[in-house]
């Protein structure tokens, strides 16, 4: 085999989006693009805030001398002094510029913090379902993946399975809220449940196990939801997240890492991730984007066209017997598929020129996903597809 075996076998787990992205091709190349209905990719159709080209403006026309130079790896204090900012007003405690990394989007922080905090085979929680690229970057350091399920009726977290799933070996969790792929958001007290187990336990073992806060959709939430701030709620935790949702901008890999004040070994965890932040190749996160998105900690797209899209194809998958709980945030929905093999619904979808992701790619079988950040025009004309779909699959509406 040309390439390492391991490879290959992540390759095939964790192709499911790119395959049907693919599968797509050759379906619009047969019948046109109008009339396939694509909902596999979760990049953003909107465009970003005004207020990012006004910045990218003014920077292009009165450049900052050595703008495009090295710089600390852990990015330009300016930039981590406004994400600091945003972070303690939003949790209230006093987090400052050396709590932060700038890094080359959530995936790259994710690596970052896995690469400080892993010694080899130490465990990490990953809660199903889950963003199937959890488990290869845990893997890149040397790590376990083990796989805990929410709570299969709402999603919610299941804190009594997360306890069951703990042992001498767990390092840590990883949690997204709003969640990837089923929108929903973990409300405080869930959170709150979830840091006194941790405290209990690590009083136990003296071993600190980290929650590790996901978070590139925060800012996309609907009906005056929120997603409260982790810091409060639980010790040893770290919020990574990128740009690429709240400000549309997936292509440019800008993002951060930011640690809990209250960490009892935050400037030790510091040192080490600015450390892998360097070695693992990434250097800093690009230059442009940080002095961009410096002023933009309080920006967001339009979260409005989003919630029409949800609230339409809620209602009418729902008419149409599709079992799904309804999202609090992000964009996307992950019904419960009419068959039990969840990959046999996804073909059979295809037959219909509805293009979708099976839940068995989010270690979720039994589900699949929809993601509704494309043209809201394009959703209207699948709903006759959708309905003799639901009619194939033997729902009642």
């Amino acid at each position: 085999m040309a390439i390492a075996t391991k490879i290959a076998g992540f390759i095939s787990r964790s192709s499911w989006i790119r395959k049907m992205f693919e599968e797509g091709e050759i379906l619009r190349r047969e019948f046109g693009a109008d009339n396939v209905y694509d909902f596999t990719l979760g990049n953003p159709n909107v465009e970003p805030p005004e207020a990012f080209y006004r910045e990218l403006l003014a920077l292009a026309q009165h450049p900052l001398p050595g703008m495009h130079s090295y710089m600390n790896n852990a990015g330009y204090t300016e930039t981590r002094a406004a994400v600091a900012a945003k972070l303690a007003k939003d949790s209230g405690l006093p987090v400052t510029f050396e709590h932060v990394v700038m890094t080359c989007g959530a995936g790259g922080a994710l690596n970052v913090v896995l690469k400080t905090i892993l010694n080899p085979g130490d465990e990490v929680i990953v809660l199903a379902p889950y963003f199937v690229e959890y488990t290869s970057y845990i893997d890149n350091h040397g790590g376990v993946p083990v796989p805990v399920w929410t709570d299969r009726d709402t999603f919610q977290l299941d804190v009594d399975a997360i306890e069951r799933a703990l042992t001498p070996k767990t390092r840590a969790i990883i949690v997204c809220s709003p969640n990837n792929p089923t929108g929903v958001i973990y409300p405080a007290e869930s959170l709150r449940k979830l840091g006194d187990l941790l405290e209990k336990t690590q009083q136990k073992t003296s071993r600190h196990i980290y929650v590790i806060s996901d978070e590139p959709y925060a800012r996309i939430t609907y009906d005056g939801k929120h997603v409260p701030n982790i810091f409060p709620l639980i010790e040893n935790a770290v919020i990574v997240t990128s740009h690429s949702k709240d400000l549309a901008l997936p292509g440019e890999r800008i993002g951060y890492l930011a640690i809990n004040p209250r960490m009892p070994t935050a400037m030790q965890f510091m040192g080490g991730a600015i450390y892998c932040n360097r070695v693992l190749g990434f250097v800093n996160a690009p230059a442009l984007m940080q002095r961009l998105v410096a002023n933009l900690q309080d920006e967001s797209v339009d979260i409005e066209p989003y919630r029409s899209k949800r609230d339409l194809l809620l209602r009418e998958l729902t008419a149409m017997g599709f079992k799904v709980v309804k999202p609090d945030g992000a964009f996307y929905l992950f019904p419960a598929s009419p068959l039990a093999d969840d990959v046999a619904f996804i073909k059979l979808a295809q037959k219909h020129r509805i293009l979708l992701v099976p839940g068995s790619g989010f270690g979720a079988p039994g589900f699949f996903r929809i993601a509704y950040c494309v043209d809201m025009g394009m959703i209207e004309r699948s709903l006759p597809a959708w309905r003799a779909l639901a009619q194939e699959a033997g729902l009642k509406g």
